[in-house]
């Protein structure tokens, strides 16, 4: 077995009409479908990339690192210009930046949704990976928006 590409994302969420209008309103995502208690998403790549279940409870409010899911990363883009004017209308919308990062080959910019899930919105800015994929890993460093 050899595993081709990471296909989709679920995530259990408080409110499911609140966080479907976040991502399809704020982020953009193509809804594909809303039912009572789930809504299914895709960009257009795969038949869905990104699934919401509601179960209720309280978002998550606590950043301490522990065991599970770190962040969700989103391409939204080729360049750090793109990346600027997304930073522009998530401030607009008041949604919580908490950080950015140059990781050379790709820019980011670290949001949390309305559950407290931390979100990775970035830019390919270089085409380096192709050749060597370990160029992620060099040391991150500041990005100014």
């Amino acid at each position: 077995m050899q595993i081709k590409e990471l296909g989709h994302v679920v995530l259990y969420v408080t409110d499911v009409v609140r966080m479907a209008n976040f991502y399809r309103d704020t982020l953009g995502f193509r809804e594909i479908e809303r039912r009572p208690g789930m809504a299914l998403f895709s960009s257009g790549r795969t038949h869905h990339e990104l699934l919401l279940i509601e179960i209720g409870g309280i978002p998550r409010e606590s950043r301490t690192p522990e065991p599970g899911l770190y962040h969700i990363g989103f391409k939204i883009g080729e360049s750090t210009a793109e990346l600027k004017a997304a930073s522009e209308e998530l401030l607009a919308k008041q949604v919580t930046i908490i950080g950015t990062a140059d990781h050379s080959v790709t820019h980011s910019l670290y949001i949390l949704d309305p559950d407290g899930n931390e979100l990775e919105l970035y830019a390919d800015v270089s085409d380096e990976w192709k050749q060597d994929p370990k160029a992620v890993l060099r040391p991150i460093k500041h990005l100014a928006l």
